[in-house]
């Protein structure tokens, strides 16, 4: 078969996938009138806020089913993967779609919809990842991409169906939707066969590319120092996007006083950047660097924090280049990590090391919704939080430049 052609169109079905299940970045936009239902229900005060735990635990259990599926991924091949990733991913959301309480979010969101995404995102990243040896960069960009701008797209359609049909029945639609969508595009995903390269591509020297030497699995990979680097520095650059996009609707609604209309306006724009981070990032990496693109992004990411920090009523413009920032920032990191680690241990078992790897995520999806969640029930407000975000900013920037050093005698890419 001639994978250098078919390569495309699985790039392409990846690409699809990754768009249905990236819908999990709009929870800000689902949260409200989820509560607000809740509120009504029970006859009490729910708000976004309590029910951020949902977002946090749907953020944290995926890499269970990443490194899981991984497996089954290097040996049955993604198909199967991601069509059972699919319906998990789907009917958890339509799960939602009966929830009465907060724990019934948690197990079907939270749970059931995180490990399903897990399964999918892992085996779309791994899978395109491997079948492009020669663009990693850029079919890492691109492929997080899709899956980032899930949340330009999803916000005013939720928001549309919520409007004409309620919350619950936009959680059954779409959730049904992205199942059937997600499971007929599985087919299209065949198993990368190993040690495959494209027709007119010869490898890189690793001396010149600065990658490591053979395919490490995941025992030998969690051997190294350059792991832990990465890890942490996953951990730390993820924590300041993620304390955004999980409350990026009620941030703009309380610290800048927006309207809902506004603030879904604030949520497509943070996502736009994520986005554009992704794709910007990925090929700017095949270019200068892996580690010097996280680098850059870790700087940048600062002042966009204070720009956030400095946001009061009324500034809408200093929280659109707030989230701006954090968005593209954010993104970097995504895009960037699955070529990186594919770099550094090799393709061959990059679906297992990745879902590894991607555990830096999941914490970091704990500790920035966490903050946000902590600084508003101490201070009644988010702008506490955001000099917190900085120094973990820091923190990764000076675990990039400790693995630049480390590795100072290769090329890293």
């Amino acid at each position: 078969m001639d994978y250098s052609r078919k390569r495309w169109r699985i790039l392409i079905a990846s690409c699809f996938i990754n768009l249905c299940v990236g819908s999990m970045y709009a929870w800000s936009i689902f949260a409200t009138p989820m509560a607000e239902y809740l509120s009504q229900l029970h006859n009490t005060d729910i708000t976004s806020a309590n029910l951020a735990i949902v977002f946090v635990i749907c953020n944290s259990v995926g890499p269970i089913t990443m490194i899981a599926g991984g497996k089954i991924n290097d040996t049955l091949g993604p198909r199967l993967v991601i069509f059972i990733g699919g319906l998990m991913f789907g009917g958890g959301m339509i799960l939602c779609g009966f929830a009465s309480q907060i724990s019934h979010l948690i197990w079907a969101y939270g749970i059931l919809t995180g490990l399903g995404l897990g399964m999918v995102y892992g085996a779309t990243i791994s899978t395109s990842i491997k079948f492009f040896p020669d663009k990693r960069g850029f079919v890492g960009g691109i492929t997080t991409a899709l899956f980032g701008i899930s949340s330009v797209i999803i916000p005013p359609v939720a928001a549309l169906i919520t409007a004409q049909a309620g919350i619950l029945s936009a959680f059954k639609i779409i959730g049904l939707v992205f199942a059937v969508i997600v499971c007929a595009c599985a087919f299209v995903i065949d198993k990368c066969p190993n040690g495959f390269i494209p027709d007119g591509w010869q490898p890189p020297q690793q001396a010149r590319t600065g990658t490591s030497s053979g395919n490490k699995n995941w025992r030998q990979m969690l051997s190294t120092l350059n792991f832990y680097l990465m890890l942490i520095m996953l951990t730390c650059g993820a924590v300041a996007g993620l304390m955004c996009i999980s409350l990026a609707s009620p941030l703009a609604k309380l610290m800048v006083g927006m309207s809902t209309g506004a603030a879904t306006l604030a949520v497509s724009i943070l996502a736009l950047f994520n986005v554009l981070g992704r794709i910007l990032a990925g090929i700017i990496s095949d270019k200068i660097g892996r580690i010097n693109t996280l680098m850059l992004a870790c700087i940048l990411s600062i002042p966009g924090l204070y720009a956030l920090y400095c946001t009061d009523i009324g500034d809408d413009v200093l929280f659109y280049v707030g989230i701006s920032i954090i968005g593209l920032c954010f993104g970097a990191f995504m895009g960037v990590f699955p070529g990186f680690t594919a770099d550094q241990f090799g393709a061959q078992h990059n679906s297992v090391n990745f879902g590894i790897m991607f555990c830096g995520f999941a914490i970091a999806g704990y500790v920035g919704p966490t903050i946000m969640a902590s600084t508003f029930a101490a201070t009644h407000g988010y702008h506490s939080a955001f000099p917190i975000g900085i120094a973990f900013s820091v923190a990764a920037l000076l675990l990039a430049f400790i693995f630049r050093l480390i590795n100072k005698n290769a090329q890293l890419k």
